[in-house]
Parts: C-alpha cells; sequence; structure tokens
C-alpha cells in the first residue's frame, strides 16, 4: 500500500488529526492537505503515481519547426548550397521568423536520419600514422606505366624513403624487370645506406613468394637477404599502399 493511501485512510477512515498523522509517516502537513483535496476531487484516481513532466516546454521546437528544418536541409541539399545546421539556422531566423540553435538542428536532422558520420571528425587516437617513424625505416618501391609522346610506353620505377617521401630513386625502362629493380636499389644504398626494411607488392620483380616455387628468390630477394633487410609484402588481392607518394615526372 502507498503512503498515499496510508495517510489518507489514517485521515479519513480513522479520524486521526492531521498534525499526528504527519508526525507518524513523517511528511508534512501541507502535502496531507494536497493529497485530501486531491482525493475529494479525484477519488481513487488521487492515489496513482504523478508523473513530474512539466505541463508545457518553452524551449520544445514545434512539429512545424521540425518540418520546416527537414525541408530547408533537403532544399538546400538540392540547390548544391551547404546545409548544415548553421545554414539552416540562419535561414530559419531570418526567412522563416523561427529562432532554433545549430545544436538542435542537428539534433533534428540525426534524428530524422539526414546526418551523415564525417569520418574527418573521429578522434585522433582512433588514427594510424602511414609513415615510418625514421628515415632508412622502410623503403617503398613501386613501379607506373607512363606513355611517351610518340605512342610508346615506358615503366617508371620508383624507390621512396617511407618516412620523409623522399624520392630516393626514380629511373625510367621499357619493361620493368628483376635485374632493373636490383640495380636501383643497390644505387640507392650505395648514396644512402641500406634500409631497415622494404614495403612492395606482390609483382614477381619484388618477390616470388607466391610464384609456387620451392624456397627460391629473385635478384632482389636474395639481394636483401645478403644485407639482413627485412623484406614486407602485402597480403594476396591487397596490396600496400605503396607509390601513392612517387612524384609527378616534371618534379623529378
Amino acid at each position: 500500500m502507498s503512503k498515499a493511501r496510508l495517510v489518507i485512510t489514517a485521515v479519513t477512515v480513522e479520524r486521526r488529526p492531521v498534525r499526528e498523522v504527519a508526525r507518524a509517516y513523517g511528511v508534512a502537513r501541507s502535502w496531507i492537505y494536497v493529497l485530501l483535496a486531491r482525493y475529494e476531487a479525484e477519488g481513487e484516481a488521487a492515489f496513482e503515481p504523478r508523473s513530474r513532466r512539466p505541463k508545457t516546454s518553452p524551449s520544445a521546437v514545434s512539429p512545424a519547426a521540425i518540418e520546416l528544418i527537414v525541408a530547408l536541409r533537403k532544399e538546400l541539399a538540392g540547390q548544391g548550397l551547404d546545409a548544415g545546421p548553421h545554414t539552416i539556422a540562419w535561414h530559419l531566423e531570418h526567412h522563416h521568423q523561427v529562432t532554433v540553435s545549430a545544436a538542435t538542428v542537428s539534433r533534428y536532422l540525426t534524428r530524422a536520419g539526414l546526418v551523415t558520420p564525417d569520418l574527418a571528425k573521429r578522434p585522433r587516437s582512433s588514427c594510424i600514422r602511414f609513415a615510418a617513424e625514421l628515415p632508412n625505416e622502410c623503403w617503398q618501391s613501386d613501379f607506373t606505366h607512363y606513355p611517351l609522346a610518340g605512342g610508346s610506353d615506358t615503366e617508371v620505377l620508383t624507390w621512396l624513403d617511407d618516412h620523409s617521401r623522399y624520392a630516393l630513386s626514380v629511373t625510367a625502362h621499357r619493361r620493368v624487370t628483376g635485374p632493373a629493380v636490383l640495380a636501383a636499389f643497390r644505387a640507392a644504398v650505395t648514396r644512402y645506406g641500406a634500409p631497415a626494411s622494404t614495403l612492395t607488392d606482390n609483382g614477381m620483380v619484388f618477390t616470388t613468394r607466391l610464384a609456387g616455387g620451392k624456397g627460391g628468390r629473385n635478384h632482389l630477394e636474395a639481394e636483401l637477404r645478403r644485407l639482413g633487410v627485412k623484406q614486407k609484402n602485402g597480403k594476396p588481392n591487397h596490396p600496400p599502399l605503396t607509390g601513392q607518394h612517387v612524384p609527378a615526372l616534371g618534379s623529378v
């Protein structure tokens, strides 16, 4: 039995004084008078729990304003204009005489499923820097095709320091071969010293580990083993991001 029912029963049925009931149940006399008035007006409904939610909320956004927020978002975005919360809030205030904060606009856009998460706003702790910490810690290598003015094709081979993004070697070949890769690597080592590791894709000029052989090595693999350089390759069908910082030919 609720305390409200006990108190009202004590006063109305047992005919006990309000002062005595207040002292016995540890409640204020004013609360008892409120209960008695509610009981006289509502009967048994007076014993039901009452919501503490305010009857009015002056700061609440009207349904019409919410619909306007969504409509403005779609209209501005459809015209290729900025449709962010601050812009929508400005339009609401200056064109519709509705004052709503940008945070409130953002909240209702999110509820309507109109906000796409921005990966650029991820916390710094979720980002991993794709670069070696020290010079000569890791060299990357890759080659790309480059058409010549006469219509023939050439292949540009690059060795890149992963820390500084410095192009250690940029050489052009009619076709990049194992000996060409080895020659460019040795020339870079002579000039800059050997790296601690290398990172390439699984092309045959870099590794034969996927060629089905039994322990055989190509020219580069043999040289890396001789120098004690750790060779790293991407997973099959998931090449590493090599060559992404290769400079344009005009900057070499």
